[in-house]
């Protein structure tokens, strides 16, 4: 294995691989030139810089930062913003730019990212970060589940549709579909499965007059006729469990626990 820096001058570089969720894998390297390596093409990037990079060996999440100029078209601020970058995988490492050996020092997953007009900053989050999620779950008057995932019980492919899409309203951020029943799809879900937005998941935040307004940007390039994976919604009440679902037995809240303010309160005299 190649043993980096380990002389006073080396041919050395860093690089930074994004595999995104819609399959889409861009690569960048610190070099003053692009690197093909391990069936990759990586862009130069020279502004790109690791800001810190922090492993350990216990089970506390490693953590990293990267920095940079947004130079490339392949990341423009409209796709961060509209989440083609969203929980994308991230690997970052070292290459020797004149026999082409490299090795991954940091693997982990996009967290957030800070941009402007001028450039961007993003929060690396490692595999171990699963690790300080809070396993207890805690008293809410809302069901605590997912809807169709554990603990619901209910089938996703029950409530899940292949739909198309319609039109596309750039201006107020919503889809229509034809032939739906809107009102099911508040708090829902629309996933494209074809387009320049493939893949990432849409909130449903309204359900209106046959359109559904979306929790994230929209961005051109999605046609009338793209296929989409509709999944409808649900608001997390007993009653539309018990009502809509007949799923109440696997309700997953505490819609009659005594709230806080129950301790703020005093008797009166008759």
């Amino acid at each position: 294995m190649r043993v980096f820096f380990d002389r006073e001058l080396d041919t050395a570089a860093t690089f930074w691989r994004v595999y995104r969720v819609d399959g889409v894998t861009l690569g960048f390297t610190s070099h003053d030139r692009d690197l093909s390596f391990g069936g990759i093409r990586h862009q130069a990037a020279p502004g790109m810089v690791p800001a810190a990079i922090r492993l350990t060996a216990d089970l506390s999440a490693d953590s990293a930062e990267v920095e940079g100029v947004l130079s490339h078209d392949s990341i423009r601020a409209g796709d961060l913003a509209a989440g083609l970058f969203d929980r994308a995988a991230i690997e970052i490492g070292i290459v020797d730019w004149e026999s082409r050996q490299w090795r991954t020092l940091y693997a982990g997953q996009l967290g957030r990212i800070e941009s402007d007009s001028l450039s961007f900053a993003a929060e690396l989050q490692s595999a171990k970060q699963v690790l300080e999620r809070d396993i207890v779950p805690r008293t809410s008057p809302t069901c605590r589940a997912a809807f169709c995932g554990r603990g619901c019980g209910l089938s996703a492919y029950r409530f899940t549709s292949l739909q198309t899409l319609e039109a596309l309203d750039l201006y107020h951020n919503r889809v229509r579909f034809p032939g739906i029943e809107t009102s099911k799809y508040g708090d829902g879900q629309v996933r494209f499965l074809d387009g320049p937005q493939t893949g990432i998941v849409f909130g449903v935040v309204d359900a209106a007059d046959e359109w559904l307004t979306l929790d994230r940007p929209l961005i051109q390039g999605t046609p009338p006729g793209t296929r989409a994976e509709l999944r409808e919604g649900c608001d997390h009440t007993l009653a539309t469990c018990a009502s809509r679902f007949g799923n109440a037995i696997n309700f997953r809240g505490e819609p009659f626990l005594p709230g806080n303010d129950l301790l703020a309160r005093y008797g009166s005299g008759a």
